[in-house]
């Protein structure tokens, strides 16, 4: 069934229920706005449809409280909106029916004060104990600066599960760690070294991104989002700018887009690159994390000498990006190009006939297909679990739309897996900046920006190195932001973290931790 078909279809059995639909246009989105004691109703219905959940986040306006949910099945998107009033905020939980809208729906409780009735589990997940109980930082009123105490209480009476049983122990881990990495509780529950289960404990570093992001320009927004996360900084940066440019009414030159390819290409092979040496080095296959290191190293010092900066920070910006592409830096990434394929092809068959290398990483941490889609899972961690999705395929936008390449799948959905659909997502990756650099012309690289009425609104969404980068923009009046959220695809990877680990013994989490490598900072806004 076509898109267009699907969604008419879907229309129709709505209206044909009991729920009112006001449809309503958005650039390059779908909105529908529905009665609040509909919410759980229509996600019902959608999951019958095999629609997936993608993101949830609200707005205080007034004396009211838009809530949204956006959904999306065969690259169609659809955004969900609904209006509680303040006096009673409250709606019908979305997590009963899918377990990916959890986390969010406790962290806009958390943030606005909004109670999803049914919830299943309504614990405190953002707030921890920077706030008094009944401040919320998202509402209006709720000053940037906030009124904090000189230290922040430690938030020791977090109710975690308990597990009981001969031989059951607990094992506390975090949320300081040994290395650099930014903190993140791990509870376990394990008899012997195998474990029973794990509770995660996030949001240590919340760094208020959303409240920040209100009354900004679009220029401040775009730096802003690149900043959600640092390793995925053209990534959020480019979801951020299609929100605002749509929202504006504007397209950007071609050339822009091509260069907008390369650089998040170059962001996926650098991150892929990092994240194999680590699975490596987890195992103490320390060789493999030497050279993985050395190579990022190299295609990093490449993307400061074209790009003049080493991670590609704030290379995107509203309306194209700031960088061109010359003859001479066409060459330097070509020869790049070539000299990587040429060193993995020597690496690779080590790191393939490595039988203790092996033993460690195959059926490890193994995510079954039916928990990744119930989860909502995206990009590595989906795709070697057979979720076979791809923005850049199944929704794309310019240059991917006249792109050819192949989405990486593996359906084992083990270490190994994630650890090969990371190699032959380089693969792709290499092939894209390619194709890519033979279409650069020269041309402009930048439209003038237009400034959209107030209200004004779009969904920004990419394929980010991790996944489907999801970026929420409206505007005010004179040019400024009045709502930014951003959803990184750690917010739906982490909590699969808890299901892959079971039944692994203890000495497996951290490789387990790395195949996943979720973003703190993109989950802690």
């Amino acid at each position: 069934m076509s898109a267009s078909n699907w969604t008419a279809d879907f229309l129709g059995q709505l209206l044909n229920s009991t729920i009112t639909v006001e449809q309503i246009s958005l650039p390059a989105t779908t909105l529908w706005q529905i009665e609040s004691h509909h919410w759980q109703q229509f996600a019902e219905l959608a999951i019958q449809q095999n629609m997936r959940w993608v993101a949830g986040w609200a707005e205080h306006a007034e004396e009211r409280f838009f809530i949204n949910a956006c959904f999306e099945k065969q690259g169609v998107y659809l955004l969900l909106r609904t209006i509680v009033h303040a006096a009673k905020p409250e709606l019908p939980s979305q997590a009963t029916v899918y377990p990916a809208a959890n986390r969010s729906e406790r962290h806009t409780q958390d943030m606005f004060g909004i109670n999803f009735v049914g919830h299943p589990d309504n614990r405190r997940w953002t707030r921890h104990k920077a706030w008094a109980k009944h401040s919320y930082p998202l509402r209006k009123d709720f000053p940037v600066q906030s009124e904090p105490e000189a230290i922040t209480p430690p938030d020791i009476d977090y109710p975690f599960v308990k597990a009981y049983g001969a031989g059951v122990y607990e094992i506390p881990v975090g949320p300081v760690h040994a290395g650099i990495i930014e903190p993140g509780h791990f509870r376990f529950q394990a008899v012997g070294e195998l474990i029973l289960n794990l509770e995660e404990r996030l949001g240590y570093v919340h760094k208020g991104i959303e409240k920040i992001a209100e009354g900004r320009t679009p220029e401040s927004l775009a730096r802003l989002a690149g900043r959600v996360s640092g390793d995925t900084t053209v990534g959020h940066c480019w979801a951020a700018c299609r929100a605002m440019e749509q929202a504006a009414g504007i397209e950007i030159p071609a050339c822009a887009a091509l260069i907008r390819g390369i650089l998040a290409e170059r962001e996926r092979v650098a991150n892929h690159l990092g994240d194999m040496g680590a699975i490596c080095n987890d195992v103490a296959f320390v060789f493999a994390q030497m050279q993985f290191t050395r190579l990022r190293e190299l295609w990093l010092r490449t993307n400061a000498k074209v790009f003049g900066h080493r991670l590609l920070m704030d290379r995107i910006i509203p309306g194209g990006v700031v960088c061109d592409i010359t003859e001479v830096s066409s060459t330097l990434i070509k020869q790049d190009i070539v000299q990587l394929r040429k060193e993995l092809s020597e690496i690779m068959p080590a790191i393939d006939l490595n039988s203790s290398l092996e033993d460690r990483l195959f059926t490890a941490g193994y995510l079954a297909p039916e928990i990744a889609a119930a989860f909502g899972t995206l990009g590595y961690v989906g795709r070697a679990s057979g979720q076979d999705f791809d923005v850049r395929r199944d929704a794309p936008y310019a240059p991917y739309n006249q792109a050819i390449f192949k989405v990486a799948l593996e359906d084992q959905g083990d270490i190994a897996s994630r650890f090969w659909v990371r190699y032959k997502e380089i693969n792709a990756a290499l092939k894209l900046i390619e194709q890519f650099i033979e279409q650069l012309e020269s041309g402009d690289i930048l439209t003038e920006w237009q400034t959209p009425p107030a209200g004004n609104e779009s969904l920004g969404i990419v394929e980010g190195w991790r996944g489907e980068i999801t970026a929420y923009v409206r505007f005010e009046a004179d040019n400024k932001i009045a709502r930014f959220y951003p959803r990184d695809p750690s917010i739906l990877n982490w909590p699969v973290l808890e299901k892959l680990v079971l039944n692994n013994i203890v000495p497996d989490f951290p490789v387990c931790n790395k195949s996943l490598n979720g973003s703190y900072s993109g989950n802690d806004l």
